[in-house]
């Protein structure tokens, strides 16, 4: 798990049936002390509600199969998801 935040959104035209109605952001990863660290990546938003500039929180793919609070996502393509928001 790693703290990240949204800078973007991903507009596609086309997408794989399993990610099908799932929102896609463009997240910069972030060390302990909200410095970016590594370049910035796609993400499945499995919460629906973040935004630009919010801080959130970031799993790989493995990881994220393994958790409980994402079961939907087992079977999805995506290489990172954003199980949940943190407050500011």
């Amino acid at each position: 798990m790693q703290l990240a935040r949204v800078t973007g959104t991903v507009v596609a035209t086309v997408k794989t049936p399993g990610l099908a109605g799932v929102k896609l952001l463009i997240v910069q990863p972030l060390d302990r002390h909200l410095q970016p660290v590594g370049g910035q990546v796609v993400a499945a938003d499995a919460v629906h509600m973040a935004g630009p500039g919010e801080l959130v929180y970031i799993v790989a793919a493995r990881e994220a199969a393994g958790r409980s609070s994402a079961p939907r996502l087992v079977r999805r393509p995506a290489g990172e998801f954003l199980p949940g928001q943190t407050r500011q």
